[in-house]
């Protein structure tokens, strides 16, 4: 027998306790027979403006990552999208393969999508290199995030932070202003625009600047559900939400 509402795949999502975007963003990307499953991290709303402050809220994460990967475990989902992007980064191209590894044992051994991976993944579907890249945070967090791109290898040629101070405050960033933060960093050279950050409500303001630029324009979670789904055997070719889902 399998699961009543998710007979083709159960889908495991862990985000911080402050994400209010993720979980309703995945799930309007459903397609029938998946279903989403969602625990969160407990950690607080602590300000990101310093380094000092950034690495309290990395803390929090990571003392609540695993327990919160365990609680969906419980459900017996086929795999797990870890729907933060901070500790993606923050420790840099050589701890990715590592904190992978941590995050599938605490999922019982079940496949995982981390952002690094499923943004490679989508920028070779795409076949670009030359990128450039929106971020929710402050300086200090935008200095991780482009040191990953540019260790990976990509041509990083602008990167845009929304200067949020808080997780939670993520949540607030506008489509308008993510309107302009696209106009702001788009140029001639840009092959494709990447934003990061789980708690951004992005995935179908994407879509539309996808069709003003003419190139791929790809919000953090629309790439993780993607990825998470191609991984996993579902190849629904979903519309809405950019040319990712709907072609690749």
């Amino acid at each position: 027998m399998t699961d009543s509402l998710g007979p083709r795949l159960k889908v495991g999502v862990v985000v911080p306790s402050t994400n209010t975007s993720a979980q309703p963003e995945l799930d309007a990307m459903r397609p029938d027979g998946v279903t989403n499953h969602t625990g969160r991290m407990l950690i607080d709303d602590d300000p990101m403006v310093d380094e000092p402050g950034f690495d309290r809220v990395m803390r929090g994460i990571r003392s609540s990552t695993h327990p919160a990967i365990r609680s969906v475990a419980c459900c017996d989902p086929g795999c797990v999208i870890i729907g933060v992007s901070p500790e993606s980064y923050w420790e840099g191209t050589e701890t990715q393969g590592r904190v992978l590894a941590s995050m599938r044992e605490a999922a019982g051994g079940r496949p995982v999508t981390m952002s690094p991976d499923a943004i490679k993944a989508a920028l070779s579907a795409h076949d670009v290199r030359r990128i450039a890249v929106i971020t929710p945070y402050l300086p200090v967090g935008d200095d991780s995030v482009s040191r990953f791109f540019t260790d990976s290898g990509y041509d990083l040629l602008s990167v845009q932070g929304l200067g949020m101070p808080s997780p939670a405050k993520i949540s607030h960033v506008s489509e308008t202003g993510l309107r302009d933060a696209v106009k702001e960093i788009d140029s001639a050279d840009v092959e494709a625009i990447v934003q990061v950050g789980t708690n951004v409500a992005m995935s179908r303001l994407a879509a539309a600047a996808e069709f003003w630029l003419g190139k791929p324009v790809l919000s953090n979670n629309t790439v993780l559900y993607w990825h998470a789904l191609r991984q996993n055997g579902i190849g629904d070719r979903i519309r809405g939400f950019g040319s990712l889902l709907a072609e690749h």
